[in-house]
């Protein structure tokens, strides 16, 4: 399969036509979509196909979400967030644990779904860049850099394009730096932490 410049998304969900209308609106708005009904096929596809994000339903017959979370994290270095009916603290709490990206409250339709999935994409591309760029030492433009740590700063800090370009221009006022240095030491930073994260 050749990977699709938006990205791979590994959606799972035990109810087929919200798996069915997930996977339809993501494909609609340029993602390639993997799907799957349970946990142990959600992990056997992540450990073929290597996707960009999972969504993953947290209570399913089997294995949950959770336990699915836990194995991309552990084993595959596959960012993922949560999409579900529940919101009581203990599950909120396990959500936080894991280290989900985003944590989305059934029932919601597509259009609310895509920003968060836009924004968790933006960083992943962004720790790749930069992760690649110092493993190559291959230069990106100031444009590529400013984008890719607006997309850094929309996933850590919560905020819109427009509020994290914002930000980027202030951190780098008060570093008395051009923009793009700014960017590239955010970028730098990020690759850094998301390496020191890793298991083993």
């Amino acid at each position: 399969m050749t990977p699709h410049p938006k990205g791979t998304i590994l959606v799972v969900d035990d109810d087929r036509l919200v798996l069915a209308t997930l996977a339809h609106g993501l494909t609609q708005a340029g993602y390639d979509v993997i799907d799957a009904d349970n946990g142990d096929d959600a992990i056997l596809l992540a450990r073929e196909h290597q996707p960009d994000l999972a969504l993953l339903d947290i209570r399913m017959q089997g294995k949950s979400g959770f336990d699915v979370a836990a194995y991309l994290r552990e084993y595959c270095q596959i960012p993922f967030m949560f999409l579900s009916a529940f919101s009581d603290e203990a599950t909120v709490a396990q959500v936080k644990a894991l280290g989900a990206v985003a944590y989305l409250v059934k029932p919601l339709d597509i259009a609310q779904i895509l920003p968060s999935v836009a924004t968790a994409m933006a960083n992943v591309h962004a720790q790749r860049s930069a992760a690649g760029a110092q493993a190559s030492g291959e230069g990106h433009s100031p444009e590529q850099l400013q984008w890719m740590a607006v997309g850094l700063l929309m996933q850590r800090e919560g905020l819109t394009a427009a509020s994290a370009l914002q930000r980027l221009q202030q951190l780098a006022t008060e570093a008395a730096r051009p923009v793009a240095t700014q960017a590239a030491q955010l970028l730098s930073l990020a690759a850094a932490r998301s390496e020191s994260a890793r298991p083993g």
